[in-house]
């Protein structure tokens, strides 16, 4: 790709990018040219593109060797703008380096200001400025970051050099310090530099902006980046680009400051600006954390109780400006804006806008007011919503009726409550949450290196930070509840110990969080579900009225039945008979059946868990209320069913009135190398018939008895589960059929029923014509078939699939998203077979799968029926299947 644009410039009204150049200039970089496009006051740069990162990785970290001359001119044209000259020692011109991947990663990567200052033009900045301290502190910063970020010197080592230094001096902030306190530890800055790397700290401005340029390609592939893109699904190959900036400076006193705001509330989604600056300050004194921030409206400054002026108080000339600005951005972007400010000596200049990350509560309230507004129209507030992010509505909140035992508070960071033992590091939290239990993560405050832990938690809390730091932007994004700056807080890491005046407690403790309230309370507190109207309730009327798929749930207990009636299931989608078995009155019947050497001794068990299963199904048609209900006949192998200790043996033998010798040489007999490839499924019907005709009868009876009660009429779908080809099938369903006629007959009733079959084996997938002959419908069991395609065990895969994807062998884990190259396949080739011989048969999907949007995706493009998933996550199948059927149309439209 030599002799290709690797250098897009912007600023002074015009800029050689736009918006949608996004891949090519990463989210920053595109928005920043949009912004110059539009008008505002954005500083003026360059974007070095995300082909230049690919370039990069695949020559052994070398440049294109043009790259240097687009590099020149791109700061040649920015010095005719700015009036200055990069590297010159009378009228130096400061840069910023930025990252700019297409896909937000905040925090993930790293950022150089002040770039371009040296022992000479640090005096040279002094004078223009007339502000010898500013120009000190702000080459102290540049250190500080260019060490750190470019020559991997621990910004730890600079931090306790500062500190060491305010307390011997008897001071408190920053901002105390004088310039010549500043020149003696920048001094002692490049003290550390050279006794770290055995050389001078780099003087010269080029090698500075290269070497910052390659820190940031570099920090591309960092651990914390990598673990973000793994959990965002981000690929590796898109790059990220680089934003070279002039520098506009926060830190030149009482007239300058630095911002973060947000168009609309990124928590409430509440139409009210939001956000935090600091005067006399740069950005990253902002989200870092250091210094407590200010409220930017008197509205929310009076909210938190804050005694520190608003920016609408302190600097009314820029505030107005700012409003004026982010009217501008959210008509023009037609959606909120997460947008970086700073003020230099009361001009306000934009660094960055993008498309605020929001809680889903927010999502949901700013997409439906930006429709009700005119913005948007209602089908793009259905694609606004990311469906994965509805997860965040549908877990529990504190019970209002609970005792609140309230330690401390902080700020409300992340929506939402999270109990659990308290953990004060991240490798902790993640070692605790493959034991199975469940931590919230207490910092100090979070760092990128902390994702993980963050990923582990239940929840975040920190006793620094405001909410547009770190943990609450990355805790927003995850959909993890996190209270942040809970001040009154001390940590002591090496004693592992929290204290909030004369409460402390250790690690293992157990706390509770409200990141709505921002509360941090004692104990384990009560949850409750939340209630899903206002703003879910109009999104999901608009979702329903585009989808086609129709949702079902995966649902055998009257309470998981109920729950999908609430979350707007049309029906069940798959009904697991066995779990029915496992309740502690059924399970002896059960054992007693499988036990039993002889047809009678299976057929008198069978008439003790007849009536059982009978209500079973009497309570599930009563709760669908004539919605379809599909019941799968019984499908694990027996051996799950077996008692294990002496003292199970010994009360079945009893029952049985054998010894429980003769149950162990049963159970030896019934006992499999590989069960999940063995006697179970259809085999189980075909080898002890009677077990299907007692569930067959169980459920035509339920159906006759619920029509009666409800009025509604009840067309059971009956399920034959592993089929291999149409044989088995016929078997089976000749007894289904047969029992059906017998209860027509007794009941005096006639019903409407179907039969049909599960496809989750690659065989019933390519037979799937003659088996339609058979079958008036199909579920296609997408955990098994994905086993028995892959040849991957589900419960023993998770030692070497991350291995997998990390590799790129498998694009992401076949058991959360369909494998669309070999199990879609089948899918798609048992679709279009079974329909040669059964144009109108229904087909349907009910492993795991049915809930995971990208696979939703895939069911609408092969034209499926419906899906069907786990009652909690119905409403994110309601709103995947919305987007997958607009998608399809838009497509057609393309």
């Amino acid at each position: 790709m030599a002799g290709g644009k690797w250098v897009y410039t912007f600023g002074d009204g015009k800029a050689e990018g736009e918006a949608g150049m996004k891949n090519l200039l990463g989210g920053k970089g595109a928005n920043l040219a949009e912004m110059s496009n539009l008008g505002l006051p954005v500083p003026p740069g360059f974007t070095i593109t995300t082909e230049v990162c690919t370039h990069y990785y695949e020559n052994g970290k070398n440049f294109p060797p043009d790259l240097a001359g687009q590099v020149k001119a791109a700061l040649a044209e920015m010095g005719r703008l700015t009036g200055k000259v990069f590297g010159d020692p009378a009228n130096p011109l400061l840069v910023s380096v930025r990252s700019g991947a297409r896909a937000s990663m905040p925090g993930m990567m790293d950022t150089v200001l002040n770039l371009g200052l040296n022992d000479v033009t640090v005096e040279a900045v002094a004078k223009a400025s007339g502000d010898a301290r500013f120009a000190w502190d702000s080459y102290r910063r540049f250190i500080t970051m260019y060490s750190n970020v470019v020559l991997d010197v621990d910004h730890g080592h600079f931090e306790e050099a500062l500190e060491d230094y305010k307390e011997r001096k008897g001071q408190h902030l920053d901002t105390d310090l004088s310039a010549d306190d500043w020149k003696v530890l920048v001094g002692r800055y490049k003290d550390i530099v050279k006794k770290a790397l055995g050389a001078e700290f780099p003087q010269e401005p080029q090698e500075q902006l290269w070497g910052a340029v390659g820190a940031v390609f570099s920090s591309w592939m960092n651990g914390r980046a990598i673990k973000y893109r793994e959990l965002n699904t981000i690929p590796a190959s898109w790059g990220t680009a680089v934003n070279v900036q002039s520098m506009v400076f926060g830190n030149m006193g009482e007239t300058s400051a630095t911002g973060v705001a947000f168009t609309r509330n990124p928590s409430t989604g509440e139409n009210a600006l939001y956000g935090e600056f600091l005067i006399n300050a740069q950005g990253e004194d902002v989200v870092a954390g250091i210094r407590t921030p200010q409220d930017i409206t008197e509205v929310a400054r009076q909210a938190a109780g804050s005694d520190k002026p608003s920016m609408e108080k302190a600097m009314p000339a820029a505030y107005a400006e700012l409003c004026r600005i982010y009217g501008i951005l959210e008509k023009h972007y037609r959606d909120m804006q997460d947008m970086e400010f700073t003020i230099q000596e009361g001009k306000l200049w934009m660094l960055q806008t993008r498309s605020g990350k929001r809680t889903a509560k927010a999502a949901l309230r700013i997409a439906v007011d930006l429709a009700q507004e005119g913005l948007i129209g209602e089908e793009e507030a259905v694609g606004r919503v990311e469906p994965g992010a509805l997860e965040q509505l549908l877990h529990p909140a504190i019970d209002p009726k609970a005792e609140r035992r309230v330690l401390t508070t902080g700020l409300p960071a992340s929506p939402g409550a999270a109990a659990g033992e308290i953990v004060f590091n991240s490798d902790d939290a993640e070692a605790a949450r493959k034991a199975g239990r469940k931590v919230i993560l207490v910092r100090v405050e979070t760092s990128p290196e902390d994702i993980h832990g963050m990923h582990a938690a239940e929840g975040i809390l920190t006793t620094r930070g405001g909410m547009t730091s770190h943990a609450a932007v990355v805790a927003r994004g995850m959909g993890k509840p996190c209270v942040s700056g809970a001040g009154q807080i001390r940590v002591d890491y090496a004693k592992g110990t929290m204290t909030v005046g004369p409460t402390t407690l250790r690690a293992g403790d157990f706390i509770t969080i409200d990141g709505t309230l921002g509360q941090v309370l004692l104990g384990e507190v009560k949850m409750q579900q939340p209630e899903l109207s206002g703003d879910f309730g109009t999104l999901m009327g608009w979702a329903d009225k585009v989808r086609r798929l129709k949702v079902r749930a995966n649902a055998e207990t009257p309470r998981d039945a109920r729950a999908a009636r609430d979350f707007g299931a049309e029906g069940i989608g798959l009904c697991r008979t066995e779990h029915m078995f496992f309740d502690e009155d059924r399970i002896l019947p059960m054992r007693e059946m499988i036990l039993a050497g002889d047809n009678k001794g299976r057929r008198d068990a069978l008439a003790k868990l007849l009536p059982m299963q009978r209500q079973d199904f009497v309570e599930l048609f009563t709760i669908m209320q004539g919605l379809p209900v599909t019941i799968r006949l019984l499908d694990p192998p027996l051996h799950e069913f077996l008692p294990h200790t002496d003292a199970e043996i010994a009360e079945v033998a009893r029952a049985m009135a054998v010894t429980p010798d003769v149950l162990r040489r049963r159970a030896a007999e019934l006992h499999e190398f590989n069960p999940m490839l063995g006697f179970r499924g259809c085999r189980l019907a075909v080898a002890y018939p009677e077990i299907a005709e007692m569930q067959a009868r169980a459920i035509f009876e339920a159906a006759v008895i619920a029509a009666r009660e409800t009025g509604k009429p009840v067309i059971p779908e009956v399920m034959v589960p592993l089929v291999m080809g149409v044989a088995e099938l016929d078997l089976v369903k000749a007894r289904i059929d047969a029992m059906a006629k017998a209860v027509i007959g007794e009941s005096k009733t006639e019903f409407t029923y179907q039969v049909g079959t599960m496809i989750e084996l690659p065989r019933a997938a390519l037979r799937a014509e003659e088996i339609a002959r058979s079958a008036e419908f199909f579920s296609f069991g997408t955990n098994d078939l994905t086993q028995t395609t892959l040849g991957i065990s589900r419960d023993d895969a998770a030692s070497f699939l991350g291995s997998y994807t990390a590799n790129g062998i498998l694009e992401s884990d076949p058991f959360v998203t369909i494998d669309q190259e070999g199990v879609g396949e089948l899918v798609k080739l048992a679709v279009e077979r079974g329909r040669r011989s059964r144009p109108r048969i229904k087909l349907g999907i009910c492993g795991e799968h049915g809930g995971d949007p990208a696979s939703i995706g895939f069911c609408e493009s092969i034209g499926l029926d419906y899906v069907s998933c786990s009652p909690f996550r119905v409403p994110i199948a309601r709103l995947a299947a919305a987007q997958a059927a607009l998608g399809a149309i838009k497509a057609k439209d393309a």
